[in-house]
């Protein structure tokens, strides 16, 4: 794919550790295509911008540090919204069968889409062990809240978003880049950008597969617990009740508020930005979930902490864009003539690792207001 437009990166003559010029924010200076007809990602020149941020945030506020840890409510939260839903599905499938359809639907958006983006939340904060302090517990918790969304996720998730992490935007590496295939048959069509958001948890699948990566043993055993639990679902409840699950995962993960998050987080909406946050009241049932530069930068906070984390690097926050709806989100990009699956921010694996090389975080962070002055001058 050809770059849209790169950062100047340095000659072979060049290769000395210097100062990196996106310094303290870490924007780019890339801009985003405005054409309606451009069908390929944006490209940089640099790294990835979290773990230098992270520095920086760092070398001005070591306090940050004692927020790390774990946050074993989320387990209890888990639990309950896995019994709610459960109880649900018991209702659905063995209580309310003469229940015409179209209600039964509503509940599987409204209750079941709702809970199960829950699960994705809790199974994201087991996957980055910020549950218990033990990993073994952190899969189980992922395991548990796994149990009534019918589909193999949690261990497979745990997987590929760390590999996010560390590859955040690397071609070929990072698996919550869109498929070529995404970018060519959907691109800025509203109507199919409709279906492409409703179907979004199965693009996720497929991304997933197209790493052609053999499964690993936490894999399998996700595999062959979901097997069983669903097979006990449909023997003791109804195929009925196993449908109510499956259909609350699509909507859940597809065309619904809790769910906006995975358009929210790495879509652009700026020029420079390849992370954005949302600060909404979202963010109270979804336990935070919207604060993803704030995660980035710091993926070992759990979500009870992450607001003291932006309260405390406030001028390294604020100047960001940052979103207020997740309404707003899915209707924005659906109907926005150059928004698509082709507008997220790319870079090879080589230049993510020279960037590591060859720049270096600066011993001294500006000032709050030169913070700010460098914002204004990236975005437009």
């Amino acid at each position: 794919m050809a770059p849209h437009a790169v950062d100047t990166a340095p000659t072979e003559t060049e290769r000395v550790r210097r100062d990196d010029p996106r310094h303290p924010l870490y924007l780019g200076k890339w801009k985003r295509p405005q054409e309606a007809d451009f069908d390929d990602f944006v490209f940089d020149d640099f790294d990835e911008p979290h773990q230098k941020r992270q520095k920086a945030i760092l070398a001005k506020h070591p306090e940050v540090r004692k927020l790390y840890g774990n946050e074993p409510l989320t387990a209890v939260i888990g639990a309950i919204a896995t019994a709610v839903q459960l109880a649900a599905a018991y209702k659905v499938g063995c209580v309310w069968t003469d229940m015409h359809w179209s209600i039964i639907l509503a509940i599987a958006y409204f209750l079941g889409g709702t809970i199960s983006a829950l699960y994705g939340v809790v199974i994201h904060e087991a996957g980055h062990n910020l549950v218990f302090k033990r990993p073994l517990y952190n899969r189980l918790t992922g395991l548990m809240v796994n149990l009534p969304m019918v589909v193999p996720i949690s261990q497979s998730f745990r997987r590929y978003h760390l590999e996010h992490h560390q590859f955040q935007g690397v071609e070929g590496r990072d698996p919550d880049l869109p498929l070529d295939a995404e970018v060519k048959h959907i691109h800025n069509n509203p109507l199919l950008k409709f279906f492409w958001v409703l179907c979004y948890g199965g693009m996720y699948v497929a991304r997933g597969l197209a790493m052609k990566k053999p499964p690993q043993r936490w894999e399998l055993i996700n595999w062959a617990f979901i097997v069983v639990v669903d097979v006990l679902i449909a023997r003791f409840m109804s195929v009925r009740s196993l449908a109510y699950l499956g259909v609350s995962v699509f909507f859940g993960y597809g065309l619904h508020p809790g769910a906006a998050h995975f358009i929210q987080e790495h879509y652009i909406f700026r020029d420079g930005q390849e992370t954005y946050s949302y600060y909404g009241t979202g963010n109270i049932f979804y336990l935070n979930i919207g604060l993803h530069n704030e995660h980035h930068d710091f993926p070992q906070i759990p979500w009870t902490r992450i607001y003291k984390l932006r309260r405390i690097a406030a001028e390294f926050y604020d100047p960001l864009y940052a979103h207020t709806s997740w309404f707003g989100v899915i209707f924005k990009f659906i109907t926005s003539p150059v928004q698509g699956p082709q507008a997220r921010l790319v870079r090879m694996y080589k230049a993510h690792i020279s960037g590591r090389r060859e720049y270096k975080v600066p011993e001294e962070t500006p000032s709050g207001s030169k913070l700010r002055k460098r914002r204004d001058s990236v975005v437009t």
